[in-house]
């Protein structure tokens, strides 16, 4: 997907919504209900984004909503476009090419994961601190537009670590309050850090895959979010990513 392409897709956002938008928010499976929460809101289909693909996962709306939180101006992706799907890793980073080109600086991810690490629990929200890209393909192979950026960009640092800082001290204050609300019994983390693994999809994993993974590193396992971020990073936006951990992944609980 070119340049001129997500210029155009961008435009037409633009032409939708008049503030600057500083963040964008993709929301992964059955996360989608955050939308809701917008104020001011502007919906636009997918289908009427110039090059947007359609969204065919079962828990994405398939729409971008424009709006404000906290006066904050947001763009939200309700629902991506996986490589699973049968897309191209073009077209699965397409709105974060537009994104880009509409000015936005910060990117938050956000996707539903099986857990590795048996310390984590379904509800439990994992920060991600690193990624695997296990998916078989890179997202900026190919001819490089260096109006996108560097063709080698570096991933030392793809999740910035002062977004998972203001997160981590969030994520504490809620859960002591909700401990001396009784709401909590005692007081127990939620919120977790570790890596996320990225595969192709759309096969879950065997247990012997999930016994790799382990010994890699990998925390948490997904289909999704590793080519964003990194069509992101290369724009030079900042990155945070967040796992919804709904369930251990295969033979972990054996």
């Amino acid at each position: 997907m070119s340049y001129e392409k997500a210029t155009e897709a961008a435009e037409f956002i633009r032409s939708k919504y008049d503030r600057q938008i500083k963040t964008a928010i993709v929301l992964g499976s059955g996360l989608g209900a955050f939308a809701d929460e917008l104020e001011n809101a502007v919906k636009i289909r997918y289908e009427e984004i110039p090059h947007f693909q359609k969204s065919t996962v079962e828990g994405h709306a398939g729409q971008m909503v424009l709006g404000e939180i906290g006066n904050v101006a947001v763009a939200v992706q309700q629902g991506r476009f996986h490589f699973y799907e049968g897309y191209e890793m073009a077209q699965v980073i397409f709105p974060v090419r537009t994104f880009g080109l509409l000015g936005i600086k910060n990117v938050i991810l956000t996707n539903a994961a099986g857990s590795i690490q048996t310390s984590f629990k379904p509800g439990n929200l994992m920060l991600i601190r690193d990624h695997l890209n296990l998916m078989g393909a890179n997202p900026l192979r190919g001819a490089n537009d260096e109006r996108f950026g560097a063709r080698f960009p570096d991933m030392t640092e793809v999740y910035d670590k002062s977004f998972q800082e203001i997160v981590s001290d969030e994520a504490a204050k809620i859960a002591e309050e909700r401990f001396e609300q009784g709401i909590d019994k005692k007081l127990s983390p939620f919120l977790q850090r570790g890596v996320y693994c990225a595969l192709s999809g759309p096969t879950y994993e065997t247990p012997a895959e999930i016994h790799l993974f382990r010994l890699l590193g990998a925390d948490a396992v997904g289909m999704s979010t590793v080519p964003e971020a990194i069509a992101a990073r290369q724009q030079g936006m900042k990155v945070l990513g967040i796992s919804c951990i709904t369930n251990m992944a295969a033979g972990i609980t054996d």
